[in-house]
């Protein structure tokens, strides 16, 4: 069975965006999107909610003219080969290719998913990973916690919504960034 991995960078306090909506402060450094990529290698499909997904199509044809750097060329060539899955009501259509359009999200049909898949399955966006934590379907969270204190904004985690996590990984960058992995045990579980 895949796993389905919950995935964000967020501000030191939490959050993936700031009160007005913005997340230019989060943006991965090269060193940051290479070990990012070689996270994302096992992973064969995305699931985003609309926001998330408008958000990372960037990454179908990223602007050739700024010129993009190995790290980049890198993660838009993994991106582009990976299957992607948008939860939206609103959306008409995808704009990239290998990705399908789902009017709602139904925990049901993601568990039929990871039973199927051959390889990983990662959530992106809080909104979307909120209900799949909510729903208990995450196995792992990958969090990405930037050298930034925003103050306020949306949560990377879902409030209400109690989880116990194991550490499994952590890696400091160079630029202050830091790299936590934990497993999301099932409830009732605790730490040995």
């Amino acid at each position: 069975m895949a796993r389905l991995i919950y995935s964000a960078i967020a501000s030191l306090d939490g959050y993936v965006e700031d009160t007005i909506g913005a997340f230019d402060w989060s943006a991965p450094d090269d060193e940051v999107l290479a070990f990012l990529t070689d996270l994302e290698r096992p992973v064969g499909t995305y699931l985003y909610g609309r926001r998330m997904y408008e958000t990372m199509t960037y990454w179908e044809s990223p602007d050739v003219d700024a010129g993009p750097s190995e790290p980049e060329r890198d993660f838009a060539q993994l991106w582009q080969a990976a299957d992607k899955i948008v939860y939206s009501r609103t959306l008409s259509e995808p704009t990239t290719v290998r990705t399908r359009l789902e009017r709602s999200f139904d925990p049901a049909d993601v568990r039929q998913l990871k039973q199927s898949a051959t390889s990983d399955l990662s959530i992106g966006g809080a909104d979307l990973g909120g209900q799949a934590l909510a729903a208990g379907l995450v196995d792992e969270c990958q969090l990405f916690l930037t050298p930034t204190a925003v103050g306020g904004g949306k949560p990377a985690f879902p409030l209400g919504v109690r989880l116990q996590l194991e550490l499994l990984d952590q890696h400091r960058f160079a630029a202050g960034t830091v790299f936590l992995r934990y497993a999301v045990l099932p409830a009732g579980e605790s730490l040995s």
